[in-house]
């Protein structure tokens, strides 16, 4: 990649680019929505491509974080003091969710004011300290606190990079670089279930190695940032117009300047509320502003409810205890099962990649988040012909036969709906959120999932004793039921639309009809396509 370019700290948005864009007419609006298919039209360059997947090595730390919990739980033994009980293991789950919350509050908070990358910088640092923290623990009150520093430093990574990359991507590629990150989140998921599964072979101390090999990807990613450029929507924003068009020329290296300067004028067209607004308004304004404005918290509601449907839906007990629920359902190896779990998330995260921009995200979350709910009902069917003592979740025979067998097969397949459908849209969906609130909305979804997670890490083994697991499983599948519901009803289509258009989806209503109507005017000529994608 080229050399960054060089902006140490975003300052507050500066006068003369307030004023500049204030000279802004909104009347010029729908010229200059034209001029942009111009340049989205262009190629994106290599390093467009090269700066998302380099970014997206933070979907790894949230990933791994995710993976390793499973197999540390089944054999950490007594390492920490004690052999840990179903309420520590709970505890020391959701501590990271818990810590996460606070992350993504935190790098909600300071991602306009200081840029996309400095809050990266600050996760890689706290991910590291969180692992060094466990990695060394003999207690449960250290490892805990492991736990919610890491969750620090994932909560973070977790609100940034998806908005950084939505900001950077090109309109017509958006979907698939933000999909970069949920592939690495699933490959991470996937590292750690080889790696727990390798290191449990090292009786009692094995799961030290697995932890601490996380702190690798912080590394690799504090070191690889230095090459990325900030956001040119931030670089607008605070007046850096220069550095703006070179952030453009590298993504767009065949664009024109008359295209790039079309492209920053809808950036200032589309700043122009709220860079008027930000040098009045304080954060609770800002943040009140989104249930005050029907339009805003329509989108940011969608957003956030897709977000709700990805954690709620089951799919983290998975992660979290997969080793767990596969040693209660009777298998013996329950560690390399899971693996077959991680594996199947990772594969299908690859073919979100290749479908979400093609078919777009509406037509993806209808077949397969109805596709999970079934695949849930036929887990809650199995169950019940598997003898579990729900008091200490314990399999009263050694024989696993065809009911554990088809749990298994379940669970795969819902995996696989997952991940090529909410998994990763769930984060694309900060691409509904209006620029004007784009931090704070990206932060209060980024709560939304972390929070949902909270519930779903600390609730599971209590929920599998007091309401069986066909109770546990058939809530579950209600939720995805419900998802599905709300997908059909009001999830818009914006596959292909630059996020300066999009504002103007949830202007009236929930924008359903608004976006299939955009989607017909404003297809590609196919020669063009073809050209662009090089196929």
């Amino acid at each position: 990649m080229s050399p960054k370019i060089e902006e140490e700290h975003l300052e507050d948005i500066s006068k003369d680019s307030v004023e500049q864009i204030e000279h802004v007419e909104p009347e010029d609006y729908v010229k200059v929505q034209s001029d942009l298919s111009g340049i989205e039209a262009t190629a994106a360059s290599k390093t467009a491509w090269l700066i998302s997947i380099v970014v997206s090595i933070g979907g790894l730390l949230f990933g791994y974080d995710t993976g390793y919990i499973s197999a540390v739980l089944v054999t950490i033994g007594s390492s920490l003091g004690h052999i840990l009980t179903s309420s520590e293991q709970e505890m020391v789950t959701s501590l990271t969710s818990g810590g996460a919350l606070v992350g993504a509050v935190g790098a909600g908070l300071t991602a306009d004011r200081f840029g996309r990358r400095w809050p990266i910088w600050g996760a890689c640092l706290v991910f590291v300290i969180g692992t060094i923290l466990q990695t060394s623990a003999f207690s449960v009150a250290q490892f805990a606190t492991g736990r919610f520093v890491v969750g620090l430093g994932v909560g973070s990574v977790s609100m940034v990079v998806p908005l950084y990359i939505g900001e950077l991507a090109p309109a017509q590629y958006r979907g698939r670089m933000v999909a970069f990150n949920n592939m690495s989140v699933t490959f991470g998921q996937l590292l750690a279930s080889a790696l727990g599964a390798g290191f449990a072979t090292v009786k009692g101390e094995g799961w030290r190695a697995t932890v601490g090999i996380g702190s690798a990807p912080a590394l690799a990613l504090a070191g690889l940032l230095f090459f990325c450029p900030e956001s040119p929507r931030q670089l607008v924003a605070h007046g850096k117009h220069e550095a703006a068009d070179a952030v453009l020329l590298r993504i767009y290296p065949k664009s024109t300047v008359e295209q790039r300067q079309a492209k920053m004028r809808s950036i200032e067209l589309s700043l122009q509320e709220v860079t008027q607004a930000m040098s009045k308004e304080s954060l609770w304004v800002t943040f009140k502003r989104i249930f005050t404005t029907p339009s805003t918290g329509r989108a940011v509601l969608t957003a956030c409810m897709i977000m709700a449907i990805s954690q709620l839906g089951g799919f983290n007990t998975l992660m979290y205890y997969a080793a767990t629920l596969f040693s209660i359902v009777g298998f013996s190896n329950s560690t390399a099962v899971g693996i077959t779990v991680s594996a199947t998330n990772f594969v299908f995260s690859i073919v979100n990649l290749v479908l979400v921009d093609k078919f777009g995200r509406r037509t993806l979350l209808t077949i397969t988040v109805l596709g999970m709910s079934i695949c849930m009902i036929v887990a809650v069917i199995a169950f019940r012909y598997i003898p579990i003592d729900t008091e200490t979740l314990v399999v009263e025979s050694n024989n696993v036969g065809w009911p554990g067998t088809l749990v298994l097969v379940a669970i795969i397949c819902y995996v696989a709906c997952y991940s090529s459908g909410v998994a990763t849209i769930a984060w694309i969906g900060t691409e509904l959120i209006p620029l004007e609130v784009r931090a704070m909305g990206t932060m209060i979804n980024t709560v939304t999932c972390w929070s949902t997670n909270i519930i779903i890490s600390s609730t599971f083994l209590s929920m599998m004793k007091s309401w069986t697991p066909s109770g546990a499983f058939g809530f579950y599948a209600g939720i995805c039921f419900f998802g599905w519901v709300f997908v059909v009803l009001f999830y818009p289509e914006c596959k292909g639309m630059p996020l300066e258009a999009i504002r103007e989806v949830f202007s009236s209503g929930f924008g359903v009809k608004y976006s299939k109507k955009w989607q017909k005017d404003h297809k590609y000529d196919a020669k063009v396509e073809t050209m662009v994608l090089g196929h």
